[in-house]
């Protein structure tokens, strides 16, 4: 993992594609374009300087308990990129479930570890399952389930053009696998 970007190859790499695309990286309104994109590119991916491991680490604030009720936090908002296109993912709405084994996780550690595995060059279904990873690390669990809606620009903006489209994924493990009544209780009380 790269635990820096070159702020001033981005730069330079942004003022190249202005150029390519037939304007003029020096007129007024583009100037700072550059300088601009390299502090969102920051911002934005984040979650590439990360391993799952590291996240794990990062947010791994747990509490004991007896029991081991379902857990669920749902309609946690997200953005993300495609890696095919570098285009946008959004509307996008991560539901997270877990039976916990002796302890639970923080329920904002939750929203935080769906965020920064977003901050990636990403694909739907791989945010799913380094998502349901980390969840399964921190709570050492294997019973963790993951669902991720969401609309894709790669395909609602160009392309097909398929404005509306929704795209869902999930991630099933442990129990969730194989105890089906489990699985169609997180999925009914995510509807809810």
């Amino acid at each position: 993992m790269k635990k820096e970007f070159n702020h001033e190859k981005i730069k330079e790499a942004i003022r190249t594609i202005l150029t390519e695309l037939g304007d003029d990286p020096d007129r007024e309104g583009l100037k700072d374009t550059p300088d601009r994109v390299a502090r969102m590119y920051d911002e934005i991916f984040e979650g590439m300087r990360y391993t799952n491991d590291e996240i794990a680490e990062m947010f791994n604030k747990c509490f004991e308990v007896d029991s081991n009720d379902l857990v669920i936090v749902k309609d946690i908002e997200v953005f993300s990129h495609c890696e095919h296109h570098l285009a946008l993912m959004y509307n996008m709405h991560c539901h997270v479930g877990y039976i916990p084994n002796g302890k639970v996780i923080g329920l904002s550690k939750i929203a935080r570890i769906c965020d920064m595995v977003s901050k990636r060059l990403q694909l739907q279904e791989r945010i799913c399952s380094d998502i349901a990873e980390v969840i399964q690390k921190v709570c050492d669990t294997e019973d963790v389930i993951v669902v991720v809606e969401g609309e894709h620009s790669c395909m609602t903006a160009r392309g097909i053009k398929a404005r509306g489209a929704k795209t869902r994924t999930s991630a099933i493990r442990g129990l969730f696998d194989t105890d089906h009544e489990l699985r169609n209780e997180f999925y009914q009380l995510i509807k809810e």
